[in-house]
């Protein structure tokens, strides 16, 4: 096998050799969009490969969690997307018998060190810009299609139910077809920040263009362009400022009506999806023109343009048919506690998962909406080299995270420093989630030793990317924990 991440290769084929080994698999995966498509993609993939497997969902694999899965009658056990982080407590069970672990991952491991353990950063590849914990999975996919006979397939058992992997049918030998929900992982995690997609990313997209399953061009950065009204396309693109477009929702529709063009059919606006190749040109074009007059910075409207990623075996219009709104539909599901969608999603159930994650969306569009109001009004403590708020209960703890790096850049809250939000979690424990930028993390910033760090100075625990990563920590501590992620800040921006 020639793989799409060389370095990864004789790792990735011995995690696969082992799985194959297997009478059946447990397979464990975090929640979030590079969780579920990490699940989705390893589920097929040991599908394909005719092994016998269940999958369960964590928000957090601790030693609860971790527990529970050494209390099942699996023998093998396939993490994905999360495990290197863990593997410290994941090791004392290895030790005692209890289940041989298998990890795709690509967050920074424990220092500890395990057999079948398949993560970029083992091999000199950056886990949070270059290969996701999707990716991940999609290396060893390639591996196990390589290394198994195939066979009947299995079952994926959630907490919401029985899910059957479909798509068999028609499933390439190979497993490059998994590429695009490798893409939506990676977009997921943030890690077409840049503009686009590289390192080992960029080899995945290029087999799933391959395969024909991707389709990749320059396009307005815009998120929501196969669903978004063009009105509402303008007036939430914010990323780059526009003055009398951007959040001006009369401004959008004045800037739309002076363009010579059929936007609206049938009393409808149409979306960006709909419209010709020279349509689309003629509102780029008008759009850097208004950009140029109204004085935003060049490297700002060079931002405007991004590579954008296309499902294209899923139908125009749709939210699937974008990597950036199929991410975001994921991310929905799992916040709300309903993997079990998000994974079905993932597995092609187009019909009552779609419809539920649907829903789940248009609520957590909501919850982020009241969310960013209630931070913009209230604002951030700004401390030295961090700003901080703590939102109690009234934001929930599972999209804290998310609304704090959105209201980055509102009235009061600084894209100079990373933000921390606090939310409670239980009576016992409070939620931290923190956000950077790209620029600070190229001045030296690592919000996953941070978090780390400061966490277990309170008697926490926490970690994750350099620009974006989360802790739990006793109630009561926040203040020390400020204090102390202010001082670690300073020190990597000093």
């Amino acid at each position: 096998m020639t793989g799409p991440v060389p370095e990864l290769e004789d790792r990735a084929v011995a995690c696969a050799e082992r799985l194959c080994a297997a009478d059946r698999v447990l397979l464990a995966s975090h929640i979030d969009a590079d969780g579920l498509t990490s699940a989705a993609i390893a589920a097929q993939a040991l599908e394909r490969a005719g092994i016998p497997f269940e999958t369960v969902f964590e928000k957090q694999l601790d030693d609860e969690a971790i527990a529970a899965i050494a209390a099942t009658e699996y023998d093998t056990v396939l993490f994905t997307d999360f495990g290197s982080g863990q593997l410290d407590l994941i090791g004392d069970h290895e030790d005692a018998g209890d289940f041989t672990p298998v990890i795709a991952d690509h967050h920074q491991p424990a220092d500890r060190e395990t057999e079948y353990h398949l993560n970029p950063l083992l091999f000199g590849i950056n886990g949070a810009s270059e290969l996701s914990g999707a990716g991940a999975s999609y290396v060893l996919a390639r591996a196990l299609a390589d290394v198994a006979d195939g066979g009947p397939g299995s079952s994926v058992a959630t907490d919401g139910g029985t899910i059957t992997a479909s798509g068999t049918a028609d499933a390439r030998a190979d497993n490059r077809d998994l590429a695009a929900l490798a893409v939506v992982g990676a977009v997921g995690d943030m890690q077409a920040s840049s503009g686009q997609l590289h390192g080992a990313n960029a080899k995945i997209v290029e087999e799933g263009v391959e395969a024909g399953v991707l389709e990749t061009g320059k396009d307005l950065a815009l998120y929501g362009k196969q669903t978004r009204p063009l009105p509402k396309l303008l007036e939430y693109a914010t990323d780059v400022h526009i003055p009398g477009i951007s959040n001006d929702e009369n401004g959008a529709l004045r800037f739309l009506d002076g363009l010579d063009l059929e936007l609206q059919r049938d009393g409808e606006w149409r979306t960006w999806a709909d419209l010709s190749n020279d349509e689309k040109r003629t509102v780029a074009s008008a759009l850097v023109q208004r950009a140029v007059s109204s004085g935003v910075p060049a490297t700002k409207i060079d931002e405007l343009v991004s590579t954008a990623y296309v499902l294209s075996e899923e139908p125009v219009g749709t939210e699937l048919r974008d990597a950036s709104e199929f991410s975001t539909l994921l991310n929905a599901t799992a916040r709300y506690e309903r993997a079990d969608v998000g994974l079905g999603v993932c597995l092609g159930d187009r019909d009552g998962a779609l419809e539920r994650a649907r829903q789940l969306l248009r609520e957590h569009r909501r919850n982020l909406s009241n969310g960013i109001d209630l931070v913009t009004r209230k604002g951030a403590t700004q401390e030295d080299h961090i700003q901080w708020f703590h939102a109690g209960d009234e934001i929930r703890e599972t999209i804290v995270g998310i609304v704090a790096g959105m209201a980055m850049g509102n009235e009061g809250i600084s894209r100079s420093k990373p933000i921390i939000a606090f939310a409670e979690k239980n009576d016992e424990e409070v939620k931290v989630s923190s956000r950077g930028t790209h620029s600070l993390v190229r001045q030296g910033l690592d919000l996953s030793v941070v978090m780390g760090e400061a966490s277990r100075a309170v008697g926490g625990d926490g970690g994750g990317h350099d620009v974006a990563a989360g802790a739990t920590v006793p109630k009561g501590e926040e203040e020390t924990f400020v204090d102390r992620a202010d001082d670690l800040v300073g020190e990597q921006l000093s």
